[in-house]
Order: structure tokens, then sequence, then C-alpha cells
């Protein structure tokens, strides 16, 4: 009202400020038209390492941003990003978007556990690392890794170590009714079958202590003791064989190391979740009673998947995998 006669000045003239407490918010948010995309590489203490447009060679570290909420954002996730992506020390970006992913590995502390926890987002397969020998092959473990992957969308794939040890024959003999692909590798020779199962694609491996998962992984990314490095620098040093941490690979694509994983626990499946993955089985599901747990007698006596192997449509051998797995996620495993 600078310049004005005050003397002239009417109620229309007049402007407040609302206080604080009655100011009303805008809901509008920034689109970030500009933002990049990347994949989350490694996290540590509330700072995300991500590799722009999956670069190995372009690595940021990056902070949730606030209008995320809590959000989860875990290895694999592909994310937007904002502020300096330029990868320089001491800088840091910003997380503002998490994409819809494509398969989530998830898994609980023990088959009571509410609360799952996403273990990597958008894998294309979780390979599973079994050794024949020293220690003996585990095949409750097995089931249960087998039962997250077709609840989560991911591809399961055998990787049998120490063949120089034991013969692979019985225990993929055990498995041959899934169909599940398998590679079987010595500690003699360069695992040339899985490098190129690998290759172009995001992989997570799992594994029992001791059955050759660190060597295995050392032999698929010969700088991965200094790719891990880089992702542990963004929680200052701290080693990060405890977290999940994405590894690229000479020839494309990427490996995720997950060594915290020991156990699956299943509280987050259900029976249908599994039954789902079998699409000669699927349809007699939903002819099964409410609760049916598809174990057959004497726990679901009136299960209609014994009807599907009687007339035809399924073999035996087929049904017996599936009511295994079903009972691994029921709490009966069987390490044969």
């Amino acid at each position: 009202m600078a310049g004005k006669d005050w003397r002239r000045l009417d109620e229309s003239d007049v402007r407040i400020r609302p206080g604080k407490g009655t100011r009303p918010r805008s809901k509008r948010r920034p689109e970030h038209a500009d933002a990049s995309t990347a994949m989350v590489i490694g996290k540590d203490r509330g700072r995300w390492t991500c590799a722009i447009d999956s670069d190995p060679d372009r690595v940021v570290t990056a902070m949730r941003a606030r209008e995320l909420g809590r959000v989860p954002v875990v290895v694999g996730d592909t994310v937007g990003i904002v502020g300096d992506v330029s990868g320089r020390p001491d800088t840091l970006a910003r997380i503002i978007r998490v994409d819809e992913r494509s398969s989530v590995l998830r898994r609980t502390a023990d088959d009571t556990d509410p609360f799952e926890r996403v273990v990597v987002a958008n894998a294309e397969q979780l390979l599973i690392v079994t050794a024949l020998a020293d220690p003996p092959p585990r095949t409750g473990f097995i089931d249960r890794c087998l039962v997250a992957c077709y609840a989560g969308g991911l591809e399961p794939v055998l990787c049998l170590t120490k063949a120089d040890l034991a013969s692979p024959d019985e225990l993929l003999a055990g498995y041959a009714g899934l169909d599940i692909p398998a590679v079987v590798t010595r500690h003699d020779e360069h695992p040339e079958e899985l490098t190129g199962r690998l290759k172009g694609r995001l992989t997570a491996l799992v594994g029992h202590s001791g059955v050759g998962k660190s060597t295995l992984v050392n032999r698929l990314v010969p700088d991965a003791g200094l790719a891990t490095g880089v992702v542990s620098a963004v929680g200052k040093g701290r080693h990060t064989s405890v977290a999940a941490v994405a590894l690229p690979l000479p020839g494309g694509g990427w490996v995720v190391d997950t060594p915290g994983v020991r156990s699956f626990g299943l509280a987050h499946v259900t029976a249908d979740d599994i039954v789902l993955a079998f699409e000669e089985f699927a349809e007699a599901a939903e002819e099964c009673p409410s609760g049916c747990g598809h174990l057959g007698p004497p726990s679901d006596p009136d299960c209609a998947l014994d009807d599907v192997v009687t007339e035809g449509h399924a073999s035996a051998e087929r049904l017996t995998s599936l009511r295994r797995l079903l009972g691994s996620r029921a709490g009966h495993d069987d390490d044969r």
C-alpha cells in the first residue's frame, strides 16, 4: 500500500497474512519430469547406492526424499532420482519414486512371524546354491526357496556345487517332477554354463554357509571385492556381508548376493500362492473346500488335486513334488 493515501483506504485494501496454523497446505507435489532412472544396488544406514540406467560405471549415493514417505526401497528396485547424479565424492541425490516391481523375493523371520521382509526386487531368477557334499544338501531349505520363488514371481535355478565330491544324480531325481533348470559346478572348473545362464539378467543368489557361494561369486565377478567396497563406502566402511548387494557381471547382467538370507520363513505365503504356479492344478484347486491346504488325505481328504492325476492331466510325481512344497510351507520340512 506504499504511495497510497491511507485516508482513502477501506476494508477491501486490507491484506491479513494467515497464521501458520490456518494457512492451507498445497497437496501438489513436484512432478520431477527430469528425474534420472536408476537401479538400487546397495543399502546401508539410510543411504542407497544406485546405478544410473543400470550402468555400473555411473554409481551415485542417494537418500529417500521426504515425499516418498515410508515406501520401502530395496536392492533391485528401479527408482527415480533427482539432485546431484554426478557421482562425485560427498554428493547426495534423492530417491523420489519407486517403480512397480516385476517380482519380489520375500521372507519372514520364521513361520509365525507376521512381518514380511523384501529381500530383492525385480530379480528374474533365483540361483539356489547347494553343495552336493560337505555340507550335505538340505532339501528342506531348497524347497522353501522354491516356494518363495513361486510366490514372488521368480524363476528358480538349482546350482549344485562340489560335484567333484559327490554325484548330483540323486538330488536331481528328487526335483525331476518340477522341471527346474539345474547347473552343476566343480571347484576346479570355471562355471561356463552358469555364466551363460546369468548373462544379461538380474539374478539373486542364496545358499547356506559352506556351500561355495562366495567362491562362485568371486569367479563370476572377478572384481567382487572392489565392487562390494564401493557399495560399503555408503556406510563408511562397514562390512557388507550382512546385506544384499548387486554386483555387475563382466558380460552384462547383475548378481545379487544375499548372504544374510539363511532361511525362509513362509508366513506370508498361502497354499493357493504355490498351487497357482502349477498350471495343471490351478483350475482344480478352485473346486477344493474353503481352507483346503491341498496336502491330500488325511489332512485334506476332499482335495480336488488328486482328480487331476486320476484323469491323466498331470503325473503323480508332479503332484508329489507340489505337495512336498506345500508341506514345507506348512512347516513340515523334509531334509532327506
